[in-house]
């Protein structure tokens, strides 16, 4: 089975509130509760999950936060239209995954960095300050020398994307930046678990990060879209041979 994505939410998950969220978060995502239709009353959850009015409130608070839910007061929760969730949140895509759906929206996420990350790594090259250039550096080389090493290399890539991000100077991407995060962690795991699929040597992929990387060293703004671009798109033929392979 594919663990769980890692997530990067402003809550705990842990404890009683935590099993809340994420037991009513799946069961939105999930369709059990279509968009438009009452969630069971606070007395319910109360007796369901075994915690206090308190928890079931606060529970309530995060999963409207994220556009799942709107609370209207004496007449109970509401699961609110699948276009006003938060696409950006982290969980979302851990809930969609759970519940085996998690595809589509991948797919969607590939075709959305295929679009931002170049940009920002354009935007990088002309921002980037000495301590994001260093920052890019470490993440570079850390990559080579973990191309072997496939969980040591998957965090590696990771910090080299928020590096990328960070170095843009620009907030929304930063922000979109932490979902990429996810996606990234959810998408090594489907590659690392996908029965039958051998792991990968990343030396070729540290050599096309390399080159982004040095395009925003010197400044070259399009030089470090393209070989942004052809990074995205190399790890999106990765992503779907394993999910072929899976099938």
């Amino acid at each position: 089975m594919i663990p769980e994505p890692r997530r990067r939410t402003g809550y705990s998950m842990r404890g009683r509130q935590g099993v809340v969220i994420d037991a009513l978060g799946q069961a939105i995502v999930g369709g059990e509760y279509e968009p438009g239709q009452m969630l069971p009353r606070e007395g319910e959850l109360v007796e369901q999950y075994a915690v206090s009015r308190t928890v079931v409130r606060e529970a309530m608070k995060v999963l409207a936060a994220k556009g799942l839910v709107e609370i209207r007061q004496k007449v109970g929760t509401r699961v609110r239209p699948r276009e006003d969730w938060n696409a950006f949140d982290g969980d979302l895509l851990a809930w969609y995954h759970s519940r085996g759906l998690g595809e589509e929206m991948m797919r969607d996420l590939v075709e959305l960095r295929q679009i931002l990350e170049p940009a920002a790594a354009r935007l990088a090259a002309g921002r980037a300050t000495m301590r994001d250039l260093r920052r890019l550096e470490r993440a570079s080389a850390a990559m080579s020398s973990a191309a072997h090493d496939h969980h040591a290399y998957s965090a590696s890539d990771v910090d080299f994307h928020m590096a990328v991000y960070g170095a843009a100077h620009n907030v929304l991407l930063q922000g979109f930046g932490r979902l990429v995060a996810d996606f990234m962690h959810l998408s090594f795991s489907v590659q690392q678990h996908t029965p039958g699929h051998e792991p990968a040597d990343f030396e070729e992929d540290a050599a096309g990060h390399a080159a982004v990387f040095e395009a925003i060293n010197r400044g070259d703004a399009g030089a470090a879209g393209e070989a942004m671009l052809a990074v995205i798109l190399d790890g999106k033929s990765r992503l779907i041979e394993a999910l072929t392979e899976g099938e």
